[in-house]
Parts: structure tokens; C-alpha cells; sequence
């Protein structure tokens, strides 16, 4: 009991001191969905790449705004569910990026919110088979690729820190040879709060 009134009046002074200095904190969760070229357009293969179009991704993300309206951020998105590499090989994307964040007020209830920043897109490719280390066991094998993210959404502040923020993410990725496109457009919306003075 004694270390979670510790905690619980540790990060009351944190968020206090937080607010006083300016500076703030969101958290946010989100859900959304990819587009990406249907095609590839340098494909001969009669099985060719996969599309990076459609699916429910869920995604967490976070930013601390240090010196007036910019700061960074990071942000981690997934395709809820599996689907199928040319019919038969489950795999599911998974996003992910550190970003610099400049999030100006355009109003009393309303924040604009910019980011670009690099990352990488994992991508696993689900087995029939178990393979286990000293660490841990796996049933996949990843696929990573460096990437390049931009992003701007508009945060809608219902009441108090509490905001609804619709949004778009452009991923510019590097040898994205198992899809169609290098370009993958992740849009959505999420729902969070904002910690300190927004």
C-alpha cells in the first residue's frame, strides 16, 4: 500500500510540476487503416507483393512538449489482425517511430499537432513451427525495414485534457520489397488526454 500512495503522489507532483514549467504530456489510443499502391508497378512475378491496403491498426502514442509548442514523441501501430501473403502465409505490419513534435493552439479547444521523425515497419511472417532461444520461443520470422514517418493531426479537446484527435501518417519506407509500394498512408483517429497546459 505504502508504494502506491508513493507512486500515486509522485506523479501528482510530477503532473503539477509539469503544468507549472509550461510544459505537456499526451497519451493517446487509436484505431485506423492503411492505403498503399494496389499494384507494384515493377512486378513480373506471377505472385507478386503484397498491398499494404486495408485492416483495423490499433496504435499507442506519446509526446512531451518541452519548449513552447514543440517537442518529441513516438507512436507504435499494428494490424489487429493477421492476413494472408499471396493467399497462404499469415503475417501482420507493425509501425513504429520517434518523432520531433510541433503541436501550435489554433484555439480554446482545438491543437493542431505536426510530427516527422524514423522508425522501422516489422513485419511477421507466422510459421507452422515453434523456434525458442535461451530468451524466448517464437512461431514467426520479422522482416524489418528503416523507415521515414510524417504526420499531422488535429486535436479536438472535448472537456478539460480530453481530446479526440483524427489523423494522418505518411511512411516512407526503405526497400519495401515485400509490398507493393515504399509509400504506406496510415489514417485514423485517436482519443486521449492531455497532462499540463494545454
Amino acid at each position: 500500500m505504502k508504494k502506491i500512495t508513493f507512486l500515486l503522489v509522485a506523479g501528482a507532483t510530477f503532473l503539477t510540476a509539469t503544468a507549472a514549467y509550461g510544459q505537456q504530456i499526451d497519451f493517446a489510443f487509436g484505431l485506423g487503416t492503411t492505403h498503399s499502391a494496389s499494384v507494384s508497378p515493377n512486378s513480373t512475378s506471377p505472385f507478386p507483393p503484397a498491398s499494404l491496403t486495408g485492416g483495423i491498426y490499433p496504435s499507442f502514442s506519446g509526446d512531451f512538449l518541452f519548449h513552447k509548442h514543440f517537442g518529441v514523441g513516438g507512436e507504435i501501430a499494428w494490424r489487429g489482425g493477421q492476413a494472408n501473403y499471396d493467399f497462404s502465409q499469415p503475417y501482420r505490419p507493425i509501425f513504429w517511430d520517434f518523432d520531433g513534435v510541433y503541436a501550435p493552439r489554433l484555439g480554446p479547444h482545438v491543437a493542431a499537432e505536426l510530427s516527422a521523425g524514423i522508425g522501422a515497419e516489422s513485419t511477421r511472417f507466422y510459421t507452422n513451427y515453434v523456434t525458442c532461444s535461451a530468451i524466448s520461443c517464437t512461431n514467426y520470422a520479422t522482416s524489418t525495414h528503416f523507415l521515414g514517418q510524417f504526420g499531422g493531426g488535429l486535436k479536438l479537446y472535448a472537456r478539460g485534457g480530453l481530446f479526440v484527435r483524427p489523423e494522418v501518417h505518411v511512411y516512407a519506407v526503405k526497400n519495401n520489397f515485400e509490398y507493393t509500394s515504399n509509400i504506406v498512408v496510415r489514417y485514423g483517429a485517436s482519443i486521449g488526454y492531455t497532462f499540463g497546459g494545454h
